[in-house]
């Protein structure tokens, strides 16, 4: 079902994304060295005090590290704040019908299917149970191609949680999306497609692949080490991203980033 698209007075869409908070039921839990709750507690409060425009919140997956009831209150509680309207999708760490339950009585929107005048974002459920990798099941799929059938003149984001092409890292490329091929297939008969956007690696990753541009983005709190084939932790500092879709189909998007030391991971971890 559509869900209206908010949009700026000149019509481009604003979007802030949050993603990988790998939130734990208690407060004081951590995830190889920093605490979740106050890396993204210190996220939030860097995005309220700074200027950067941005109408809605695209969350991009592992909202949750030990999948509890209360990692999703966590959530919604410290979100709410902001203000902004909240769409969402689970991710391999995430417990997807009980988040779907929690959210939904915290007042976040199950939609999933965002319209507007230029551009409309699908919002799709990459998870398998019990397993790190991903997969787009058939009705995800034909999800996606009604959406673009249905507005061939729209400009189209998909977002998602795990990444549709190597980023580099050995180790967490073999967590990928298994069926990304499908995924391609699907958008190569509507040249709407602009984007992808997802979470899952815990870092940067901007590039084209067949058409489409495909970004990634910091996680709130521990970052993996780019280009590494084995896991490796990186010092960066967590982030999150703005990005501004614009009428004619352009993207502007920039990473922000709380400064090194902040959160710093425990640099001999070997996996998690």
């Amino acid at each position: 079902m559509e869900t209206e698209l908010l949009q700026a007075p000149d019509g481009s869409v604003r979007l802030l994304q949050i993603t990988d908070t790998h939130l734990f039921g208690s407060v004081d839990s951590q995830l190889l060295g920093v605490r979740t709750a106050d890396s993204l507690a210190a996220v939030l409060a860097r995005i309220q005090a700074n200027a950067h425009p941005y109408d809605l919140i695209l969350a991009t997956g592992d909202l949750s590290q030990d999948h509890s009831d209360d990692s999703y209150q966590r959530f919604a509680d410290m979100l709410a704040p902001l203000g902004k309207p909240i769409y969402w999708l689970p991710g391999n760490h995430d417990d997807g019908p009980l988040m779907t339950q929690r959210l939904y009585e915290s007042g976040i929107s199950e939609a999933k299917w965002l319209v507007g005048e230029y551009w409309q974002i699908v919002l799709l459920d990459t998870q398998v149970r019990g397993k790190p990798h991903g997969l787009l099941a058939d009705h995800q799929l034909a999800m996606l191609d009604h959406a673009l059938r249905s507005h061939p003149d729209k400009h189209t984001l998909i977002a998602v949680h795990h990444q549709g092409v190597p980023v580099g890292c050995g180790w967490l490329d073999q967590h990928n999306l298994k069926n990304a091929d499908d995924l391609f297939a699907v958008l190569a008969r509507y040249p709407s497609a602009r984007a992808i956007l997802f979470g899952h690696v815990h870092q940067e990753f901007d590039e084209m692949h067949r058409g489409v541009r495909l970004i990634a983005t910091p996680s709130t709190c521990i970052q993996f080490k780019p280009l590494c084939h084995d896991f490796t932790l990186d010092e960066s500092g967590p982030g999150w991203r703005y990005l501004t879709l614009y009428p004619d189909g352009r993207i502007a998007t920039e990473v922000w980033r709380l400064p090194p030391g902040d959160f710093q991971p425990q640099a001999d971890a070997r996996g998690y």
